[in-house]
């Protein structure tokens, strides 16, 4: 395979090509890198960049620059698979890399183009480009430190570069879970040990081992990329093991209501059953029912009682049985945390939500932020209010606030049951990418 990179820097590649893997690939030719300067393709004294219309700052380089350099390089090498860097590309992971590579391995010749200045004529790509890739959200000064990366990311997939292809298998993001910690001799080191079931010999152990660590570390820092994986049963079952009891608390007292005053709400039947069919989806404990009304109480109580009874609501639909058993009565918030902390031994983080965003003085996460609390090792309380959202006295318990949903309409009323079964999705449901 040819690779011919075009760049206005090609003395950045020379120690980079001839370096460990790449170097070796040459050797067994396998690969051929060729870099070819952009300035080679434009007239003596001449600028190769120009302003962009609009009146933005920056420069881009010119059209026909790159026109005549792929012109060179395919008279060169034939026919090429071209590749462009750009921030505004598709955010290469280890799932598109594969995909990537086995887009071009069938190819004779590459074409990667590393970008300078605010980049190139949209047109280039939209004429030339076969993939646009970006290595990150982030800016780099140019692409070819990204296009450096993209070479060392796709060419461990070429047969023959990496020694041993298991290696390449078993790399961190080429399954669910990320690689485990590894460790070498000394055995103490700083006062750190390392863990003696490695040192035990014990290969069965080991194994075990290995993937309750590499759950345990995807869980706890890679969240994102696991939920984003198709997880085998066992899969799923050994990752829920490292994520924290989470628990959800409807409340009806502490409520906002009309004009601003504080008060209690009525039970609604189908907020019971959807929100506890949701914490079921989701894997929490126990969904709660807060009200201090005795008469609300009798009514919660009856519609339980039924659903609980497994030759009467267990008859008459199972799937709501089995969720409806998850619902706890209580009367007060604080009898809530008190049943958390007992059955758990620790007292819950609370998460408020709230569909309101004047939230400035709390503590705010994003549906990104698991790494956050999880990594405090305590089980998670999420807090639902009814009427017109929680009371501040209500809202001052919470250690954190869920930013507010909302999409690109302004409209911002959605049911308490429909709120909670998306946060739960947010948080901790999957959001497959391919």
């Amino acid at each position: 395979m040819n690779i011919s990179i075009l760049t206005l820097f090609p003395e950045l590649y020379q120690p980079f090509l001839q370096t460990s893997l790449l170097k070796r690939a040459q050797q067994k030719g396998l690969a051929k890198f060729t870099t070819h300067s952009l300035f080679d393709y434009t007239a003596t004294k001449q600028r190769i960049d120009a302003p962009t219309f609009g009146h933005n700052s920056g420069m881009l380089i010119k059209p026909e620059v790159i026109e005549a350099a792929v012109n060179d390089v395919e008279a060169q090498h034939g026919k090429s698979f071209k590749i462009m860097l750009s921030p505004q590309g598709k955010k290469i992971d280890q799932h598109y890399a594969k995909t990537l590579w086995n887009k071009i391995s069938s190819q004779q010749h590459v074409v990667m183009l590393a970008s300078r200045y605010e980049g190139i004529d949209a047109r280039v790509e939209e004429h030339y480009a076969d993939e646009v890739i970006s290595v990150g959200d982030f800016i780099t000064m140019g692409g070819d430190i990204p296009a450096m990366l993209l070479i060392e990311c796709l060419f461990r997939f070429m047969p023959g570069i990496v020694g041993k292809k298991e290696s390449v298998d078993l790399d961190s993001f080429s399954g669910a879970f990320v690689d485990h910690p590894e460790y070498t001799k000394p055995v103490e080191w700083k006062g750190l040990v390392v863990p003696e079931v490695l040192r035990s010999g014990n290969h069965e152990a080991i194994i075990k081992w290995r993937k309750e660590k590499a759950a345990e570390v995807t869980v706890k820092k890679h969240f994102g990329w696991l939920r984003s994986c198709y997880l085998s049963k066992d899969e799923r079952q050994l990752a829920e093991k490292y994520i924290p009891s989470h628990y959800a608390a409807l409340l009806h007292n502490e409520i906002l209501l009309k004009e601003g005053r504080v008060g209690t709400t009525s039970v609604t039947s189908i907020d019971i059953h959807d929100i506890a069919r949701s914490c079921m989806t989701y894997g929490l404990k126990n969904l709660f029912l807060v009200t201090e009304l005795h008469d609300q109480q009798e009514i919660v109580q009856t519609i339980l009682n039924f659903w609980r009874e497994k030759d009467v609501g267990g008859a008459y639909n199972q799937a709501r049985h089995e969720a409806v058993k998850r619902v706890k009565l209580t009367s007060y918030l604080d009898e809530v945390i008190a049943d958390i902390k007992q059955k758990e031994g620790k007292k819950p983080i609370i998460i408020g939500t709230s569909a309101r965003i004047d939230h400035d003085s709390y503590t705010m996460l994003t549906y990104q932020q698991q790494d956050i609390i999880w990594q405090q090792d305590r089980p998670v309380l999420f807090l639902f209010g009814t009427g017109h959202g929680m009371s501040e006295k209500v809202l001052k318990q919470c250690d954190y606030m869920l930013h507010p949903l909302f999409g690109f309409s302004d409209y911002n009323h959605l049911s308490v049951r429909s709120a909670a079964a998306i946060i739960f999705d947010k948080w901790l449901g999957f959001a497959l990418k391919e």
